[in-house]
C-alpha cells in the first residue's frame, strides 16, 4: 500500500519537470518570461528528456517490477528535475539523474533474468543509452555532443515496447533479424558519431529510419488501426509517431552534424515531440490506469491535443527548415498548447471517470 501512495507524488514532480521544461521552452522561444535563473533556458532538454520522461519511464518500470528498491529511479530522476528547475547548480542534479539511470539498468537486470526475450534486451540497451547521456552529462559535455543518447532511450525504450506488443502476430525469426539489423545500425552510428560525426550522425539517422519502416510494416498497429475507440486512437497515434521518427532519420542522413541551430531544433522535436509525446498521448490511458490505478476513460477529444501537436510540430519544423523565424516561433506555441491540452483532457478524463465509478457500482 506505502508504495501505491508513492506513486502520486513520484508523477507529481516528474510533472513539474515537464511544466517547468514547456515554461524553459517558451523562454528559449525569445518571450520575455520572468525566471528564477539564468541557466533555466539551458535546462529545457534536461528537464524534459532525463528528468521528466526518466521519471516516468522509471516509475513504470518499477510499477511492473514489484520491487521497492526500483522506486529509487524516478525518485532520484524526479528530484534531480527539481533541483535543476531551482537553479542547483552545483552539479547534484546531474548526480542525482545519472544514478536513477543506473538503477533502471538494475532493474533491466532483475528483468532479463526473469525473462531473457528480445523485447527486453532491445529495452534495456535504451536503459544504457540513457546511461550513457547522462554519465557524459554529469561530466560536462555540452548536450548536441551526446543527445543522441538520449534519443537512443527513447527510441529503443518505445520500439522495445512496441515489438513485445508485436508477440501476438508470430514473426519469424528472419523478420526479427531485421529488427536486430536496423537497430545495430542506430547504435553504430551513435558510437562512431563521436569519432566521425557526418558520417555517424547518418547511418544513425539511416538506423531510426529502418527501425520506423520495421515497426510500420509489421507491428500491430497496422492491424488494430481498423478497430474502434481506444483500440483505433492508439494505432493513429503509433503510426503518426513512427512518421516523425522518419522524419528525424531523415533530417540527421541530410545534415549530418548535429550543431545548435534551426536544423537541430527540427531534429530535435520531430523525435522528442513527434515521436515520443505521440507515444506517450496513445499510451496514457493505458499506463495511468495500471500504474495509478484510475481510470482513464477513452473519449475522441483525445484527437484534439494530438491533431493540435502533429499541426504545431509540422509548422515548427517547416519553419526551421525554411529559416522561418515566426512560423518555428509559433509552431513551437501550439507544441506547448498541445501538451497542456494532453494534460488537461486528460486530467478532464480521470474526474470523469471517478465520478462515474459509483454510479457503476
Amino acid at each position: 500500500m506505502f508504495l501505491y501512495k508513492v506513486r502520486f507524488p513520484l508523477l507529481a514532480v516528474g510533472l513539474l519537470s515537464l511544466i517547468g521544461a514547456l515554461y524553459s521552452g517558451l523562454i528559449r522561444l525569445g518571450f520575455d518570461l520572468p525566471f528564477i535563473h539564468f541557466d533555466l533556458p539551458e535546462a529545457h532538454g534536461p528537464l524534459m528528456i532525463a528528468a521528466f520522461l526518466g521519471t516516468v519511464i522509471g516509475l513504470e518500470r518499477a510499477v511492473a517490477l514489484e520491487t521497492p528498491w526500483g522506486y529509487l529511479s524516478p525518485l532520484l530522476a524526479g528530484v534531480g528535475g527539481l533541483l535543476a528547475l531551482l537553479g542547483v547548480s552545483n552539479g547534484a542534479p546531474q548526480l542525482l539523474i545519472f544514478l536513477s539511470s543506473i538503477v533502471l539498468i538494475l532493474m533491466y537486470a532483475v528483468v532479463l533474468k526473469r525473462q531473457l526475450e528480445f523485447f527486453n534486451v532491445i529495452m534495456a540497451l535504451g536503459a544504457v543509452s540513457l546511461f550513457i547521456g547522462n554519465l557524459l552529462w554529469l561530466s560536462g559535455e555540452p548536450i548536441y555532443n551526446f543527445v543522441l543518447w538520449w534519443v537512443a532511450f527513447l527510441v529503443l525504450t518505445i520500439a522495445g515496447e512496441r515489438l513485445e506488443l508485436s508477440r501476438v502476430l508470430s514473426h519469424s525469426k528472419n523478420i526479427l533479424s531485421l529488427f536486430s539489423v536496423a537497430v545495430a545500425v542506430f547504435l553504430l552510428g551513435i558510437a562512431l558519431e563521436r569519432f566521425l560525426p557526418g558520417i555517424g550522425v547518418r547511418i544513425a539517422g539511416v538506423g531510426m529510419i529502418f527501425i520506423s519502416l520495421w515497426l510500420l510494416t509489421f507491428g500491430v498497429a497496422r492491424v488494430t488501426v481498423r478497430q474502434k475507440g481506444l483500440t483505433r486512437y492508439v494505432a493513429v497515434c503509433l503510426l503518426a509517431g513512427y512518421f516523425w521518427l522518419i522524419i528525424g532519420g531523415a533530417i540527421a542522413v541530410v545534415a549530418g552534424e548535429l550543431e545548435p541551430g534551426f536544423v537541430y531544433d527540427a531534429f530535435l522535436h520531430a523525435l522528442f515531440l513527434g515521436f515520443t509525446f505521440t507515444m506517450i498521448f496513445g499510451h496514457a490511458p493505458i499506463i495511468f490506469p495500471a500504474v495509478l490505478r484510475i481510470p482513464v476513460p477513452y473519449r475522441a477529444g483525445f484527437y484534439s491535443h494530438l491533431l493540435l501537436l502533429h499541426v504545431s510540430l509540422s509548422l515548427r519544423v517547416g519553419g526551421d527548415i525554411f529559416d522561418l523565424d515566426e512560423l518555428h516561433v509559433w509552431g513551437g506555441v501550439g507544441n506547448v498548447a498541445a501538451l497542456i491540452l494532453f494534460l488537461v483532457n486528460t486530467v478532464s478524463s480521470v474526474v470523469r471517470g471517478l465520478l462515474a465509478k459509483p454510479a457503476k457500482g
